[in-house]
């Protein structure tokens, strides 16, 4: 049985490209919300899909290290024919028609068997995901000298990227964050793809699929399927949205607004069933390069008033569009083109399980000695996704 890859068993079957840990960081970038389909599945290492492949990531402090997984034949094909669209094996009860098990990447191909090209191409792919082009370090600094409270925080969370990720993966995914917490949120999406995605391989027992193209949640059964699954309303959100695509505007559709102006691409995302102004502006700043969306949740308006002082709904209990917008535009004003991205570090920092690392800031200004490499208990981790559960 094919397993994870680990750095520590040998580097011949990996590739890497240079990169600081101030410009990255693998835990903070993939761990705080912004995608879903990344799981540690060893010390540092990370497992997840995309690009339609299986790759598990780690880093050093001047090195980003990725293993892609070749699995039996094309990513995007079952055997050598395009997966229609339509409902998995759970849905309908029995397997679909033409799609096998799919061997891991040891019981075909070898490792070292692949050619330049496609080295090329997912070295591309990689740097395209993490927006390795735009220098992270310089926004730091940007934002930095015009904001007090993000030079103290940015010194402490470092190298949190925004990812560039699939407009389809993105805005579904994001369509189940509906009044939901992250862990949640997580369990959904895997048993969305493993219902209606492509399998594309199983390491140590778990099943890798790819995320459901528009045209398979399209199918007037997801519906049924997804509430069967635990999505509750948001399935009706889900298919009526995938629907509403496809019978409109077409499968290249929100790929296409990535070309469009910020503000036409969220007005034209929340005519669709289920999105409103933060699961737009997740998928403009998440996936379509809009990097100055700032979503807003209660989590961003707590950071505005206690850690700004910012006037916008005081006095009022619910986030209305007004004030949402208000804050947006707060930001904008004060952190620039990349205000979404600038957000995002704050919005890093306030999640429960990354409070570890302020704990060591603290212990560091007051010279006390610290162990850097120290992780989370596990008992700590339990109570911490507890309180996550609770109210994130």
């Amino acid at each position: 049985m094919s397993q994870h890859a680990l750095l520590s068993a040998g580097a011949k079957a990996w590739r890497s490209i240079p990169c600081l840990r101030s410009e990255l960081r693998l835990d903070l970038t993939l761990g705080c919300g912004q995608t879903f389909r990344w799981r540690e599945t060893g010390e540092d290492h990370w497992t997840g899909v995309m690009g339609g492949r299986v790759w598990t990531l780690t880093q050093t402090e001047d090195t980003l290290w990725y293993h892609v997984y070749r699995c039996q034949g094309n990513p995007e094909l079952d055997n050598g024919q395009k997966r229609k669209a339509g409902l998995g094996p759970q849905c309908s009860g029995k397997k679909l028609k033409g799609v096998k098990d799919v061997k891991g990447e040891d019981d075909e191909l070898d490792l070292d068997t692949v050619s330049s090209e496609q080295e090329k191409k997912e070295e591309t792919l990689l740097r395209d995901y993490f927006q390795l082009s735009v220098k992270l370090v310089d926004l730091y600094k940007e934002w930095s000298g015009t904001d007090q409270h993000f030079n103290h925080t940015g010194n402490i969370f470092t190298g949190v990227r925004m990812l560039r990720q699939d407009p389809v993966e993105c805005l579904f995914s994001f369509i189940c964050s509906s009044n939901n917490h992250i862990s949640r949120i997580q369990g959904m999406v895997e048993r969305l793809c493993s219902t209606l995605g492509t399998p594309l391989c199983t390491l140590d027992d778990t099943h890798y699929h790819n995320f459901p193209s528009i045209q398979a949640l399209a199918d007037s059964k997801v519906e049924a399927c997804l509430r069967d699954l635990g999505f509750g309303y948001r399935a009706r959100f889900m298919q009526q949205s995938a629907n509403l695509i496809m019978s409109s505007h077409g499968p290249d559709w929100l790929h296409n607004l990535r070309s469009v102006p910020y503000l036409q691409a969220r007005e034209a995302l929340r005519t669709l069933p289920g999105v409103g102004l933060k699961v737009a502006d997740c998928v403009c700043l998440m996936s379509l390069d809009k990097s100055e969306a700032v979503p807003v949740d209660t989590h961003v308006w707590q950071i505005a008033k206690r850690d700004y002082s910012c006037a916008a709904g005081n006095g009022q209990k619910t986030l209305t569009d007004k004030v949402y917008n208000e804050i947006g535009e707060f930001f904008r004003k004060l952190w620039g083109p990349y205000a979404g991205w600038a957000h995002s570090v704050l919005f890093c920092a306030d999640l429960k399980k990354f409070q570890n690392l302020k704990e060591v800031a603290i212990k560091e200004e007051k010279g006390e000695k610290i162990d850097k490499n120290r992780k989370t208990s596990s008992k700590k981790k339990k109570m911490i996704k507890k309180e996550e559960e609770g109210g994130e």
